[in-house]
Order: structure tokens, then sequence, then C-alpha cells
């Protein structure tokens, strides 16, 4: 039985430690070394071993990587690059050419909304805004060339739910492809391309990598056709994860479901403290029988995540406040670690998107809810509101 089709039949959490993770077969190291190496010895001019010839094209750690991403999403085909906007990048230059349309989510990532407004749309990709939570919104924003529909589901900073299923079949009726950005789900609370997604973007640095110590992106697809014309662009671009760096998310990604039960956990205590605050106006967490979308988060998702936003009473200036009165909760971008994180989207994350479309609420405060026992992070919370 091949490896592949061994992981195939496995579950999630025996996938995501074994996969990728073949011993070492000169010393019987049970995990992948780091192959810090740019170039390989040939057995005579083309004569590869293992198909290594330069590490941009291909590096034993790196690969170990990409097969256990791959397991991850139950797709065919996974690609490490050194970040989740070169991971990004790569996509649309090997999927778009000048004149193409794409549909994006009205409350997309900052630097996903950047990289449209500011990068691609110069070399003539057009794109346009959709609520991504209603089908009808995304089909009415389709027009015959567009060739994408972007989706983030749940979505930063605002935790929007779409109906992956749902804006599938949009799209292939459109004759588009589907890509779902799955980094604040992990592949242990989500899985689009079983329900009907093309291509899953990740931000390694988040819930994969797990420890703030590693920054990278991943594309998992479903088609070995699709697959290889990533990869060409892949090799042709560069923006390829390191060896150390792909180590160093093989280490995360060990623990990631075990960690994703435990934020999914604290995160839905600290929501329901938050829904009961007297200086808290609103809570986005799916988790929260009352959120929009709760049902379908319900059906298409194993946790509702460690993501928590809301917003305070007292404007922008008063968000501000309880950003810098936390303490267990770190002050800082990013998200996904193992610490508690907080941080006001509309100055820091969500700087890029100020001004537009999908400007986010100056009395928002994101919170990236740790592993550290809930009772600190609930006190450490009270006392940041005060």
């Amino acid at each position: 039985m091949s490896d592949e089709h061994q992981h195939a039949h496995q579950s999630f959490e025996t996938r995501a430690i074994h996969a990728g993770n073949t011993a070492d077969p000169l010393t019987g190291a049970v995990v992948p070394p780091i192959y810090q190496v740019s170039t390989y010895k040939q057995d005579g001019v083309g004569g590869l071993r293992g198909g290594y010839e330069y590490s941009r094209s291909a590096n034993p750690t790196r690969t170990a990587l990409e097969e256990n991403l791959a397991a991850l999403e139950s797709g065919r085909r996974g690609l490490a690059f050194a970040s989740g906007l070169a991971a990004e990048d790569c996509l649309l230059r090997a999927l778009l050419v000048p004149g193409d349309h794409v549909v994006i989510p009205n409350d997309a990532y900052g630097g996903t909304f950047r990289l449209f407004a500011k990068v691609v749309e110069r070399w003539g990709v057009e794109w346009s805004v959709a609520d991504t939570s209603d089908a009808a919104s995304v089909r009415a924003a389709v027009t015959p060339r567009t060739k994408l529909i972007w989706v983030e589901t749940p979505s930063n900073p605002l935790l929007g739910i779409t109906d992956i299923a749902a804006v599938a079949e949009v799209a292939h009726a459109a004759g588009a492809r589907l890509v779902v950005d799955n980094t604040f789900a992990s592949p242990y609370l989500q899985q689009p391309l079983a329900l009907g997604a093309d291509i899953v973007v990740h931000s390694m640095t988040k819930y994969m990598g797990g420890h703030s110590d590693v920054v990278g992106g991943a594309l998992v697809v479903n088609d070995d056709a699709l697959g290889e014309e990533l990869a060409f662009h892949q090799n042709a671009m560069g923006a390829v994860a390191g060896p150390f760096d792909s180590w160093l998310v093989l280490r995360g990604i060990k623990t990631l479901a075990v960690r994703m039960d435990r934020h999914s956990l604290n995160a839905g205590r600290i929501a329901e403290m938050l829904v009961s605050h007297p200086k808290v106006t609103q809570v986005y967490y799916p988790g929260l029988p009352d959120h929009p979308g709760h049902e379908v988060a319900a059906k298409q998702m194993r946790g509702f995540g460690g993501m928590v936003s809301f917003r305070v009473e007292g404007g922008e200036e008063a968000a501000v406040e309880v950003c810098n009165r936390a303490r267990l909760f770190t002050l800082g971008e990013s998200l996904g670690g193992v610490e508690s994180l907080i941080e006001h989207p509309g100055r820091m994350t969500h700087a890029s998107v100020a001004g537009s479309a999908l400007e986010v609420p100056a009395d928002l405060v994101r919170l990236s809810v740790g592993i550290e026992a809930v009772d600190d992070q609930l006190a450490d919370l009270t006392r940041a509101l005060g």
C-alpha cells in the first residue's frame, strides 16, 4: 500500500503526525532532517538522486511538509511558500491573465485586499467585492470574465462564515474556480476541498506553525494538472519555504489537533463572558447561537476556532485602551500561536483597508485566544475592560 493510499484511510490526528514524516533512510531518524543545502551532487549529467538538483526547485525537508499538507487537506498536491501572501501571489499569476476578473470577500484579510488593489490590478486583473456569506451576492458579482471566487471562512477580523458548498456551486456554474483561505479554521476544523473548493490557501504562520516563530504559506489542490501548473510557477517565481521554516511548520502540525481543540474551548468561554459584559456592544464568534453564520459553521466545521472579535462602548479610543491595558494577552499582530494576542484591527492588521469598502469598525478589538488556562485569560480581559 502506497504512503498516500495508507494516509487517506487514517484519521486526521494520525495523518498530521505521520504523513510525509518517513524515517530518514540513512540514520533512521524519526523526524525528517533539516536539509540546509542549496545544491546536490549529480550522478553524471542529469542523474538526479531522488529528483533533487537545486533547493528552489525541491528540497527534501520541504517535500516532507508538502506531502503532509496534501494529506491534511485530503488533497493531491501541497505546495509550501515563504509566506501566505507569496502563496497567493503565485496562485494569481499562475491562473490569471490581463482582463480576468476575481470576486473577493467584503471582509477579506487586509494583505489579500492590498495584493488585489495595489499589485494585481496594475497588470490588468479586475476584482469586485461581494458578501460571500450570501451565495446570491456572490452570483450577482460574477461576470463572464470571472476566473476565481475568493473566500475566507471564518473571515478576518469579523468572523464571517461562508457556505463553501453553496459558493462552490456558484463558482462552477460560472466556469470559475473557488479559492478558500482556510487559515482561521485550519485543516483540522474544516476541509474545503471536500466541500467543493478547488484551491485551499493557508498562512502557515498562524495555526499550522502555531508557535509564533515561523512565517510560511501553502496551497493545496485536488487536481494533479492544476498542482503541476502551480508547482511550475512556484519554481519559476521562487518564493519557496526554506528548509528550517518547513521543519518548524512540520513540527507545529504534529500538535495541531490538540491545540485547535484547546483554542476552540477557550475561545468559546471567552465569547460567552464578553456577551454578558456591560462594556461590550457586540461579539463576533461563530460558536455563539445568534451569530448569523452559526448554523453553516456548525455544519461545515468540527469546532469554532480560537479567534474572537468584539466591539466596545466608547468608540475607537476605548478599544485602543483595552488593547493597551491587557497583560496576558500580548499586544501584537498575527494570530494562531499558543500565546494569546490582542490587537486593534483598524490601526494595526487592517490599516491597509482604511477608507475602502472593506474598512473595519474603529471600536473593534480582535483576540487570538491562546492555550493558556482560560481562567487567567478571563481575568486579564475583565481587567482590560475595566
